[in-house]
Parts: structure tokens; sequence; C-alpha cells
């Protein structure tokens, strides 16, 4: 971690600001809306019919809450006790749906017919496309041309659950630039959208509402643990990109003394190899997208391209609330490369029967390598499954140049017909059809 910036009593009691981090950046088009939210929310959190219907829609639709899991096998090999935080088998596949189906609440408390969100992995956008096919509002979702490519199956969701999808061919064509095409959309459209955003960054209110609506996670996860394991875990552990399923996995645990909180951040080719999305490892504080936090900039204060193998860690900020559990020393940052998330995802696959995103398969990656080291013999851990990894499979096979497939199975290329393609049919095969 490269800054430290302690909070002031100043800064500590502004609305919307985490220590010296947050607050609104936007241009004075987005002020009206952001008030607007601001007064939803607070609405809403005094109104008991919004929680309920709230968690009516997480149980019955969402399929929370999400079990907790003791993975016998990592445990072995990771030489710690590791409990899996199972939001891969919550509705959509992912946390997403956490946080979305609140704000599509809010959404209609404020009377808009029409929502957006920026996807990098295409989770949030799966989820955000979910929602407003629930609710019926009108849905379109931007995502980074490169992540387009490579989460295929996430586009082709979206759109068969009534989406609009638009690739953002510029830049780094990915979640940057595709937030940055939000944030025009709404500045354009604002009286009749609500901008879902996913992550727990952007201008306040945010990254609060955010948190607040991911903080089940956690909120499931104490009690699950003090009743299947006993006590409290050593750690919490969970992948950070802009941090939404991290903030929601810490949040319940940040007043509980003894309990370690691990962000694992995207270390892509490694750290210091210009080729990495390490924002707290690496970055300074920074205004980015509506809020003050950290992130990846140069000398002249421009922001730095990221680089992961993972769509959803592939951004060159962290919300603000990470950068001051980071710089208070609350949160601890570590980061895992590429190599390491694909391992993480191998052996998740191999020793539980799971295959993870590669968001999550991070933090397994990480804890593999370095978990035992940095949190000794009897360790016992909470690790967030944030999510399900049909969507990484082709890009990983490429990536890793693993010997699987179709082609495998068949002990031959099937782009080729074989002799038994080409033989006519036996009367067996003939009665079979």
């Amino acid at each position: 971690m490269s800054i430290t910036t302690p909070a002031t009593e100043a800064t500590a009691a502004r609305e919307g600001y985490f220590g010296a981090f947050g607050g609104q950046y936007v241009p004075e088009a987005l002020s009206g809306a952001l008030t607007q939210l601001v007064d939803a929310w607070h609405d809403a959190q005094s109104d008991p019919a919004f929680a309920t219907e709230l968690d009516e829609l997480r149980r019955s639709y969402g399929g929370r809450p999400t079990p907790l899991y003791r993975a016998g096998r990592l445990s072995e090999e990771a030489g710690i006790e590791v409990w899996l935080k199972r939001e891969d088998l919550a509705h959509t596949g992912s946390h997403k749906l956490n946080n979305v189906v609140g704000q599509a609440l809010l959404t209609r408390r404020m009377g808009k017919p029409r929502v957006i969100a920026e996807t990098g992995a295409g989770q949030h956008g799966v989820a955000t496309a979910t929602a407003a096919a629930l609710f019926g509002l009108e849905c379109t979702v931007y995502m980074g041309a490169e992540d387009c490519r490579r989460q295929r199956l996430n586009v082709v969701r979206m759109q068969l659950l009534g989406a609009e999808v638009v690739p953002v061919e510029s830049g780094t064509r990915t979640l940057k630039d595709a937030i940055n095409e939000a944030m025009r959309d709404w500045v354009t459209n604002v009286d009749s959208t609500h901008y879902l955003i996913g992550s727990a960054m952007g201008p306040h209110p945010f990254p609060t509402i955010v948190r607040e609506l991911q903080k089940i996670i956690s909120m499931e996860a104490k009690e699950q643990f003090a009743l299947q394991a006993g006590g409290v875990p050593d750690a919490v552990i969970a992948c950070v990109g802009g941090g939404s399923n991290a903030i929601g996995s810490f949040a319940d645990w940040i007043p509980v003394e003894g309990v370690e909180l691990i962000g694992i951040e995207a270390a892509g080719d490694g750290v210091g190899s210009g080729r990495s999305a390490a924002t707290i490892s690496e970055g300074r504080e920074a205004v980015l997208h509506g809020s003050r936090s950290i992130a990846l900039v140069d000398e002249d204060g421009q922001v730095r391209p990221a680089h992961s193998v993972s769509a959803g860690l592939d951004y060159p900020g962290v919300g603000p609330e990470h950068a001051h559990l980071a710089t208070s020393g609350r949160g601890t940052y570590l980061s895992a490369t590429d190599d390491d998330a694909l391992l993480g995802f191998r052996r998740t696959c191999e020793l539980e029967g799971i295959i993870p995103a590669l968001e999550p398969a991070h933090a397994v990656g990480w804890l593999l390598r370095h978990g035992h080291d940095h949190l000794g013999d009897g360790a016992r851990v909470i690790l967030t499954m944030s999510g399900r990894g049909d969507k990484d499979v082709d890009e990983v096979v490429e990536v890793a140049g693993w010997d699987v497939g179709v082609a495998k199975a068949f002990g031959t290329d099937r782009s080729e017909p074989t002799d038994h393609d080409r033989s006519e049919p036996t009367d067996h095969d003939r009665s079979e059809l």
C-alpha cells in the first residue's frame, strides 16, 4: 500500500465520506438526481414496507440465504480451514442481485421508467437486466467491447432478458470506459433514468447504498459461522475491483476485533509490471468516477490502463470505503496475479467440484500460495465465492492453453468428420432412429 491518509474528525463526520475519501465530484446536471436519490434512500430506510419487500425478494426470488460451506479438500491443500460463502448459488450466479433488486425498488420509488448500468464481467449487467425484467423497466447496459468478447455468454443472457447491450469501443474497451459512457447517458437522460451502479464506487450516496444492500453477505456469514464452526473466523477474504462483494463481505465484521479483513486485488502480470489492476498497492489518492478514492494515475494525474485476466477486476480504481479501510489499517489489501487466479480457478474445480468466476479465483489463488504463511497454523477463514465461472470457461482455456474441450473428449479434432461420421447407419442405428 503506497499512501497513508489519516482520517480527521471533520471528514469522518461528513455524510458521504469515509475518512478522507468519498464525496460528490459530478457535473451540476447530476446534482439534482443525486439529491433525489439521497432522499429516496433515506425515505426507504425509514419505511418498514421497503425492508419487508426487499427481504421477501431476496428470499423467494434471489435464493437467500446462500450457504456457508466448509471446503474440506481446499482446506487441506491450503493448510488452513476454508469456509466458502456461496454467492455463486444466488439467482443470476453472483452477489450482484443483492444490490440491483434494492436499487430497482428505489427506481420505482422515484418514478423513473429506465435504468442503465455498467458491467465488466457481465454479472452486474445480467443482474440489472434481470431486475429490469422483473419490475418492467427499460434497461441499457454499457460494456467494454473487449469485455463483450471475453464474456460473450453474459452478453447473450442480458439480451435474452430484454436489455440493450452497448459495446464501448473507446479507451481500453473495458470497465472504466463502460462507466464513462454510462455517466454520459445519465447526464443526457437524468430525468427519466436511474444509473444503477454495480460497485461500491461513484458519487455519494452510491458507495453507501451498495454497501448496505450487499451487507447481507456478512450478516448471514456471521450467523452461519457461529452456528456451524463456532466463534469468529481469523480472517474474511474477498476479491476487490471496485469492491461491492468485498465491502458486503466485510461490513458486519468491521467492528469485530480479531477478524482480519483481507481484500485481494488483481495484479495482472505482477505489481510494478505496468500491466496490473492492483489499485491500492500501486495507486494514489485521486478523483475518479465521481468520488475521491485511490486510483491508478500517472505523474500528470491521468488514469493509467489497468490489466487483469478477469473482466470484473480490470478497473483502475476502488471504492472510497476500501480506500479508507486500507489507509486506516482496518483492512489488509494484497494482490494475486493472473497466474495465481488461474491456479485458484483450476484447483477449486478439481478439489471442490465448483467452477468459480475468475474474480474470486484470485482470492483462492492467493490463499493457496500465501494464505498459510500470512495467517499461520490453525487459521479459519471465510472466503466469498462471489460468482460462478460459466462465463469464464472459454477465456480461461484460451488464456491458459489447457488441453481440455471437445477435441480431447473425442480424442480427435471434431472439426473434421471421422470415418464413423461418414459411415452409413447400421440396422441398429436405424432402429434407434
